[in-house]
Formats: C-alpha cells, structure tokens, sequence
C-alpha cells in the first residue's frame, strides 16, 4: 500500500525538483526535505540515481516516467490532486534548460494545479567542476552559451543554429549533440579554428565520468574511439587552453576603495 493521506483544506503542490547532474549528494537540501514530504514521487528513471529516491518516505508511490508520455504524466499529477497529495515531480540536473518542465506546467495551470520549483546543479556547472576551472577568465572569455544541435529532439529556432552562435566567439556549452559531433565541429571550426580546444564531459559527478580533451580537428576520433554515444556535454573555447589571462578588477589591488 502507498502512503494515502488527504490533508484537509490545505491543497496540494506539485513540487518541481532539479535533481542535479548525477551524483546523489549534489541534490540540494531543500529538494532533498520535499522528496521527503511527497507521498507521490515521479522521475525520470535512466537519469535520476535511486539514492535520490530513496528519499520518499515509507510507503511512497513512486513511478518512472521513463516511458510515460505526457499525458500518462499529467494523469498521475491529476489524481494525486484529486487525493491532496503532494508530488515530487523529479528531473535531472536543473530546470531552466531542457526539462520540459513548461509543458508540464501550462497543463498544470489549465487544471489549477499549483506547483512550485526548486533548482538543481546544471550539468555544465558540474562539467566545470570535474574540470577544475572557470568557465569565465578575465580578458579571454567572459560568455557562455548554452545551446544543443537537433537529433531527434524538436528544432531549433531560426538564428539559433551553431553557425550563428558562433560568430559571437564565446565559449560554448554544447547539449545533447554527442550524437550529432561531426555536425558540431564541421560548423564550428571555420569559426573558432581546428585548434581550438575541445573537451567532451561524459556522465559529470557519475561514478563512470569521462572526460575526452582534444582540439575541433581531433575531437571526433577521440570520442569515436571511446565509444561515448550519450550522456555527454560538448564544451569548446579558447579558455580551456588559456594560460596567460588577466586578473579580475574585483579583486584588484589598483581598484578604487575609496
């Protein structure tokens, strides 16, 4: 039996929860204490490790969303509401990008049914953090762009495309495109150069992570090589391989206290 207690008068929230990018302990305290208070949990199975479910509480429904489609979804989150029970609606890395937390919401909103978010560590923060350094370096590098190629995911937007992005010359975060990398570097490297640094980031903060350097003419046969076909975060830009950069005016001895 499944925990099943209507709490009278207080209505329920769907609590929408960025679990992180992979390792358990990297799932914030507040998802963390809501995961805890839901006796409804849904995930996404094949990218939410079972130590984060683990923490529903006993009796917990807990079900993979792995293969339910969006109105399978909708359904479950529309009869915990019936119930007043609160849902943990939980998704990898964080929410602002490629959740399809919209979707979900404006099915939400047409059913009056109130949700709230809490963020979770995006899968490039802990890319960065496998690598041991900033995205950003004073007089090299100041922008990132967030952005992924089209699979066999929706289009991307006109003006969108890498050829575009690119010719801002900023570093680049490159989403679920490991399938598409010879796309990604025949577009790229007229604009960054072939030798420009490339590193692929496979399952950041899993126990299995990988990380492949090479440059835009020499990433793909790495890659090739290592038999990565998913799970993996394309970043390119001159920063990666930048040794001689500025220091930050924030911390400037020549800054004005005054």
């Amino acid at each position: 039996m499944f925990l099943h207690l209507r709490r009278s008068g207080v209505a329920m929230t769907v609590h929408f929860i960025g679990a992180g990018p992979g390792a358990p302990d990297l799932l914030t305290l507040r998802g963390r204490d809501l995961i805890r208070r839901s006796p409804v949990c849904l995930y996404a199975g094949s990218l939410v490790p079972r130590e984060v479910i683990a923490h529903a509480p006993p009796g917990a429904r807990i079900i993979d969303t792995a293969e339910m489609n969006l109105d399978e979804i909708i359904e479950e989150l529309a009869s915990a509401h019936e119930q007043g029970l609160d849902v943990a609606r939980i998704h990898s890395g964080d929410l602002s990008i490629w959740s399809t937390m919209s979707e979900q919401i404006r099915r939400l909103t047409s059913l009056n049914i109130p949700y709230d978010v809490t963020p979770g560590v995006p899968s490039f923060a802990a890319a960065a953090a496998a690598l041991g350094q900033e995205l950003t370096l004073p007089g090299v590098a100041q922008s990132l762009i967030l952005t992924r190629t089209s699979t066999r995911s929706t289009a991307m937007p006109i003006g969108e495309d890498l050829t575009t992005l690119a010719r801002s010359g900023a570093t680049m975060a490159i989403h679920l495109s490991i399938m598409n990398l010879d796309i990604v570097t025949t577009q790229l490297s007229p604009l960054y150069g072939e030798d420009c640094p490339v590193i692929v980031v496979f399952r950041a903060s899993w126990p299995d992570e990988m990380i492949l350097r090479g440059t835009l003419s020499t990433i793909q046969a790495i890659v090739t090589k290592s038999g990565i076909d998913h799970n993996a975060l394309i970043l390119v830009g001159k920063s990666f391989s930048a040794t001689s950069f500025g220091e930050s005016y924030l911390y400037s001895i020549s800054r004005d206290r005054s």
